[in-house]
């Protein structure tokens, strides 16, 4: 089976290709790698992550390293201690993100609380590599149980100042929410905050067990229960996000899942109608892939949007160079840096609820006033040579403008076409979007005759 090693960590099926050896492995070269302090682990609620969590634990021990284990929680719950917990050297998040059951991974975070950028990988992937990566530490650290971790996520939500005057609102309105967090990390911590936001929260697959219901990504295909269960409980909103919890996807009041693009569309629209105008536009960083809808928002509040490669981390190191006010992708992942630097649903939840609030507007009212677009994503199985797929679809596409920097991005006149290979899967993913299904459908379509 599959054995991916990326910028996003490593991912495969457990028990074969993410066996233990193969856990101590990497665990062992990130110790090398790490400056000394203390590490935060937890996992996203698999099954699985309970015995590789054991490994993990033990390994950083033995290795001479103190461990802050917080169990099951959210990507970003992770991340967020590790930046704001003092003398904490890095983070692991346990988790195969929205891969199937069978799927586990390990997600490596620096100090500084966000993933490893691609120099900082190459320097941990040397020592995982080494012949001989034991540390020879000849004493072990020391394994603490957090708690209350949840609520310092939470908190660092609520008491931000940023959205007193949306929970005041919104306690008023009492708003109806039906969460899905697939059984899985954020069972706890969604529910939780959308109570402190005094609304009236329907849990429908919220029991922590690790037990995924459905396909775990948050897909509309995927969330036809939470659809029937928004309609059947007449409410305000849904709320999906994927195991590990850094992804958002909502259902409107008329259970209509209005797609993962527009989650990262309303968000930053609720960032630049909650943050004063400065002299000078504020920025937004968004990937390759990411609709062009966000341009819109963009431009009717005088913002200026910058574009990364995909992947977490380009997003986050962009944001920082740019000093942006808001960014994510549009995978349904949110980055707010008035909280941390993280893909982080909980933060999506807050910004979407005060948008609702603030403006006073149901979800599909807000959602009305940006205009569509048609964006269609596929896929297909690929290990190949891609620097002979990129020469292919340039002469093919001739495009108006091209960037080469995360596979190849072709932007046309109203239009543009993403083809790239997976972080996560064996794949090469192909993403276009245009104003109308029938062009967008043309672009795939011709895209695909090159893999072929």
């Amino acid at each position: 089976m599959p054995f991916i090693r990326s910028i996003s960590g490593i991912r495969a099926t457990v028990n074969d290709s993410l066996n233990k050896d193969i856990i101590q492995q990497y665990i062992r070269g990130f110790a090398q790698y790490l400056p000394q302090g203390s590490v935060v682990v937890g996992f996203d609620g698999r099954p699985s992550g309970t015995w590789i969590a054991e490994i993990v634990t033990q390994t950083l021990s033995e290795c001479g390293l103190d461990v802050l284990y917080i169990g099951i929680a959210p990507t970003p719950t992770v991340q967020l201690l590790t930046e704001q917990t003092p003398d904490c050297a890095g983070g692991i998040s346990i988790s195969a993100s929205h891969n199937p059951i069978e799927w586990n991974g390990l997600k490596f975070i620096g100090g500084d609380g966000v993933f490893l950028d691609a120099e900082q990988n190459s320097k941990f992937w040397k020592f995982v590599d080494s012949p001989d990566n034991n540390t020879g530490i000849a004493h072990h650290g020391t394994v603490t149980s957090l708690h209350n971790v949840m609520t310092y996520h939470i908190e660092s939500i609520t008491k931000n100042p940023l959205f007193s005057k949306a929970i005041d609102i919104c306690k008023k309105r009492s708003l109806t929410v039906v969460v899905d967090a697939v059984n899985a990390s954020g069972s706890r911590y969604i529910p939780a905050l959308l109570k402190e936001f005094g609304c009236n929260v329907i849990e429908l697959y919220c029991d922590a067990t690790g037990k995924f219901p459905h396909i775990p990504e948050p897909l509309p295909e995927h969330l036809y229960e939470l659809q029937n269960a928004v309609i059947q409980h007449n409410a305000d909103l849904g709320i999906a996000v994927d195991p590990d919890a850094d992804r958002l996807v909502l259902i409107d009041e008329n259970g209509i899942a209005i797609g993962e693009e527009r989650t990262i569309t309303l968000c930053v629209l609720a960032a630049l109608i909650m943050n004063p105008p400065n002299d000078k536009p504020e920025n937004v960083v968004v990937n390759l892939s990411t609709t062009m809808a966000v341009n819109t928002v963009c431009k009717q509040h005088n913002a200026n949007i910058v574009r990364s490669a995909v992947g977490e981390i380009n997003v986050v190191r962009l944001m920082q160079s740019t000093d942006a006010i808001i960014g994510g992708e549009g995978s349904g992942g949110v980055i707010l840096p008035a909280s941390h630097y993280g893909r982080d649903s909980l933060v999506g939840t807050a910004l979407i609820l005060s948008l609702m609030t603030q403006i006073n507007k149901s979800l599909s009212e807000i959602n009305a006033t940006i205009p569509t677009y048609s964006m269609k994503k596929t896929k297909v199985e690929f290990t190949g040579n891609f620097s002979s797929i990129k020469q292919q679809l340039r002469i093919l596409f001739s495009p108006k403008e091209f960037r080469e920097d995360d596979g190849l991005y072709c932007q046309f006149e109203d239009s543009w076409l993403h083809v790239r290979t997976s972080n996560t899967e064996p794949i090469a993913r192909i993403i276009a979007e245009s104003s109308s299904d029938e062009q967008t459908q043309s672009l795939i379509d011709k895209a695909l005759t090159v893999f072929r």
